[in-house]
Parts: structure tokens; C-alpha cells; sequence
């Protein structure tokens, strides 16, 4: 029978302990942020709470979910993105939806997914990850991977299948 054991010298925990390193960070919550270019504004951005770290790479954390509404020029509401997580990464300008990901356009129409990505700079939305849009005509598809405008007015889906409205409950 062989009987093995293990004891850490308690210098060595608080050695391995003080290595820790500190990473400032601000904590926000009930938070709105409008977003405006040219002095206009295009979008607002809800959170129940922020996570803001101050790294060599600065990001913001929203680990309670997020909330994104994009104007027309007339202030009224283009689409809404919804996400149970997110994250924007300061020098990329890009914010990475995930988790129960949903979107809705003027149209009615909505988009489902795990992840998406919104490009600040290109004003699109992208997703690597399974995706399933629903038009009010009853029309499903599902495809895996999407492309978008900012308004997800002109979508792109890769790999797509679904049911397709026909006949008469085509809206044109």
C-alpha cells in the first residue's frame, strides 16, 4: 500500500499569493450611454451594469446584459439588439454580443444567435455561429454565419435554408 501526501510551507502560498496583479476596474450600474456622430444622435446603450478595466488594452464588460437601440435620422427606432452578455474592446470598436443574442428591425424582422459581433467603424453586424431569422411572412431561415448593415436592412446569410413564404403570404 502506498500513501502520499502534499503540504505547501505556508511562506510559498503567500509567495504565490502576492504575485496577484491588481487591474483597475470601475463599476457602473443602471447605466445609458447615447451614442451620436455629427451631433446626431444614431444610438443608445442600456446595462444594468458596466465593468469599465483600465489595461493596456481597455474594454468594457457587461456581464449582466446589454441593450443597443439604433435611430433613423428622425430619432425613431431602426432596430434593437438584446444579449445576455457583451463586451466592447476599445481599440478594436468592436462589441461582441453573446448569449441569447436577439435583434429587431423596423420590418418586424428578428434574428436569433449565440454570438454577434457589431463593427463600430463599418456600422455592420457579423456572426461566425449558427443564426435563424424570422420574418413576419413566415418566412425561418437558418444559415451559419451572417453579415448585415448596421439597420439589418440588407442581410447576408451564409449556407442558408428555411421555409419561404410563397404564393400569397408573400408581402409584395
Amino acid at each position: 500500500m502506498l500513501v502520499a501526501s502534499c503540504e505547501n510551507d505556508l511562506r510559498d502560498v503567500e509567495k504565490v499569493s502576492s504575485k496577484k496583479q491588481d487591474v483597475p476596474v470601475d463599476k457602473s450600474y443602471g447605466v445609458t450611454i447615447i451614442y451620436s456622430d455629427s451631433a446626431k444622435v444614431k444610438g443608445k446603450l442600456l446595462t444594468p451594469e458596466l465593468l469599465q478595466f483600465h489595461t493596456a488594452n481597455p474594454y468594457y464588460e457587461f456581464p449582466k446584459g446589454i441593450t443597443i437601440i439604433f435611430f433613423d435620422e428622425n430619432l425613431n427606432e431602426s432596430s434593437r439588439v438584446v444579449s445576455d452578455y457583451a463586451v466592447r474592446r476599445e481599440h478594436e470598436k468592436q462589441v461582441e454580443l453573446r448569449k441569447n443574442v436577439v435583434v429587431t428591425n423596423v420590418k418586424g424582422d428578428v434574428f436569433k444567435s449565440e454570438e454577434l459581433i457589431w463593427d463600430e467603424v463599418k456600422q455592420q453586424f457579423f456572426s461566425n455561429q449558427l443564426v435563424n431569422i424570422i420574418k413576419p411572412d413566415g418566412t425561418n431561415i437558418f444559415g451559419s454565419g451572417f453579415r448585415s448593415d448596421q439597420n439589418f436592412d440588407k442581410p447576408i446569410i451564409e449556407r442558408a435554408y428555411g421555409n419561404l413564404a410563397t404564393g400569397n403570404q408573400l408581402g409584395f
